[in-house]
């Protein structure tokens, strides 16, 4: 498990000797895994061969989230994500996008979960220039990470 947690500079490697697979990224925060990640993330692994995923670091998650999250620290964080096996590698990143993230990977296909337009997903006119494809995977209703700390709220 710990080997699919990966600095960029290996994971760069890692990657530069996989010429012949399609590589996946997506990002996100992972605050508190739950089906509709996974649901998610199985979908994305199906696009290729090797899925990557950038973690956004603690304090990109409270820049972007609030000072109450993240509920998880990113360490939890990348050992839940790289336990799945739809996951090969999980990089962290402490900006506020993963725009440097995708210049140094160059991934084949880029992937977002939501109801995003592709002309606003970080990085995807990046990976369009480079050939690569941008897919946009829905959210499944009603399984959020915002909609689960809600409900702990109302029962605490």
């Amino acid at each position: 498990m710990r080997k699919k947690i990966a600095t960029l500079r290996r994971l760069k490697n890692i990657l530069r000797r996989s010429t012949a697979k399609r590589v996946v990224f997506t990002n996100g925060c992972f605050d508190i895994l739950h089906y509709g990640h996974v649901a998610y993330l199985e979908k994305a692994k199906a696009l290729g061969d090797i899925l990557v995923i950038g973690l956004n670091s603690d304090a990109s998650v409270r820049r972007l989230k609030g000072k109450a999250r993240p509920i998880n620290n990113e360490t939890d964080r990348a050992r839940v994500l790289a336990a799945l096996a739809c996951v090969d590698y999980v990089v962290l990143f402490s900006q506020d996008t993963p725009l440097e993230l995708i210049k140094t990977l160059r991934p084949n296909v880029l992937v977002k979960g939501g109801d995003w337009d592709v002309s606003c997903i970080v990085g995807a006119e990046e990976v369009l220039a480079d050939g690569g494809k941008v897919c946009v995977i829905p959210y499944i209703k009603s399984r959020s990470t915002t909609g689960i700390i809600d409900k702990i709220r109302r029962i605490s």
